[in-house]
């Protein structure tokens, strides 16, 4: 996957971003294989507060969701542009990623301007030679040689706030077209934790799948957490049943009415004891969250893209997470993409350079994005992770060292 954005939040000129390798030979046989291509199955995203890490782990949210939801959009709803504070009014934010899906590789893009989509285009490259599927420059649509009369209904409904990919995948039975979509819809996986919560998702593939929940409690003992076994049940209820457990206000009992939940009991078996899901540390119940979406992912080949993956996990547990994406391989590869402050992660026998990106505001509080493979001198022995924190690579926070002399003087004198 290749992916490249300008003009979103922080970020202001275009910023790129790669999961091909570089010509380091280091854990070659972790890499997967495209073509001639060797790509990486991780990498990983540093930099201090407010420099830009999140924001670009925003823009590929941002596309997903543009491409995924908005022909739900209707007339005079505004696409919402999330320019740099510097950028002029009129400086499109623009969106451009590259990606393999069946084994052909796609150029997909698009572009937001006034709140609305001003370009959009879509490529494929089957026997390595690039194909045009579509091509857009606002409300016009100018389909490929191949494509011709297949997009009448498509271009009906077409508005300036739905992306055409969007258009076409849902009114069109083009081959090209749908696993462009899926992409986006299956493959790309982001999990944030103030937003996600995969507890009922998961709860659901261990009590219906023994293979993943077997899977499941291997990687539990495998990242040394003493558990056991896990007892799941989930089950649909009325949520006026449950209010009434709960004992609340009647009001609130008739607001609910008829309308189904999900209620989730699980209890991890330790030698000798069990322990409820709900009183379980916060790591555990990360794991519960995460485990059964990242098997699935690790399983067909998708791509997990997370901010801070260390919340609420002790670091030797996402090194171990780090290390599965290096280690189990698959007709289709699965990736890791996450950003951390957790600098013990920044070992060389873990990640190669190319594995390793940076994120730093500049003069115009615009963010700069490169990877350690860009950083002329950084010897293959080196300690990168005293590196880092030294200030070496860039992109940590620069004590203001003024302030702490007058902090020790005058200032408290």
């Amino acid at each position: 996957m290749e992916f490249k954005c300008s003009n979103h939040r922080s970020i202001k000129e275009q910023v790129c971003f790669s999961m091909l390798a570089g010509s380091d030979d280091t854990f070659e046989e972790h890499l997967g294989r495209y073509g001639n291509l060797r790509i990486l199955p991780s990498a990983v995203i540093y930099g201090a507060n407010g420099s830009g890490k999140s924001n670009f782990l925003s823009a590929l949210s941002f596309m997903q969701a543009l491409v995924i939801q908005s022909i739900e959009h209707q007339p005079g709803e505004r696409v919402f542009q999330f320019p740099h504070k510097l950028s002029a009014k009129e400086v499109p934010s623009a969106y451009h990623i590259q990606f393999v899906r069946g084994d052909v590789r796609y150029a997909y893009g698009f572009s937001v301007k006034l709140a609305r989509i001003e370009e959009e285009y879509l490529y494929y490259f089957p026997k390595g030679r690039q194909v045009k599927i579509f091509e857009r420059d606002g409300m016009e649509i100018k389909p490929g040689d191949r494509y011709k009369g297949h997009f009448d209904i498509s271009i009906s409904i077409l508005k300036e706030n739905r992306a055409f990919l969007s258009c076409a995948a849902n009114y069109s039975n083009i081959k090209e077209i749908e696993e462009a979509f899926l992409f986006f819809k299956t493959d790309m996986v982001i999990y944030d934790p103030t937003l996600n919560n995969w507890t009922e998702s998961s709860a659901a593939w261990m009590q219906d799948d023994d293979l993943i929940k077997s899977v499941f409690i291997d990687l539990l003992q495998a990242l040394g957490t003493g558990v056991r076994d896990v007892k799941v049940k989930l089950e649909k209820v009325r949520l006026s049943d449950i209010s009434q457990e709960l004992r609340l206000p009647d009001p609130l009992k008739d607001l609910l009415g008829q309308q189904e939940g999900s209620k989730i009991e699980a209890r991890f078996v330790y030698d000798g004891f069990e322990v409820d899901l709900m009183e379980e540390s916060a790591g555990i119940k990360r794991l519960f969250q995460m485990l059964c979406p990242m098997i699935d992912i690790l399983k067909n080949g998708k791509i997990l893209i997370c901010d801070e993956l260390e919340t609420s996990l002790h670091e030797a547990l996402v090194y171990q997470i780090v290390q599965l994406f290096q280690q189990v391989k698959g007709d289709r590869p699965a990736q890791l993409i996450f950003s951390t402050h957790d600098t013990s992660l920044l070992d060389r026998e873990l990640f190669r350079r190319d594995q390793i990106w940076f994120t730093q505001l500049n003069d115009e509080r615009a963010t700069d994005l490169y990877s350690l493979a860009e950083i002329k001198n950084v010897r293959k022995t080196e300690n990168l992770e005293k590196g880092y924190i030294r200030g070496r690579y860039g992109a940590i926070p620069m004590l203001n060292t003024s302030f702490f002399d007058r902090a020790g003087t005058d200032t408290w004198g």
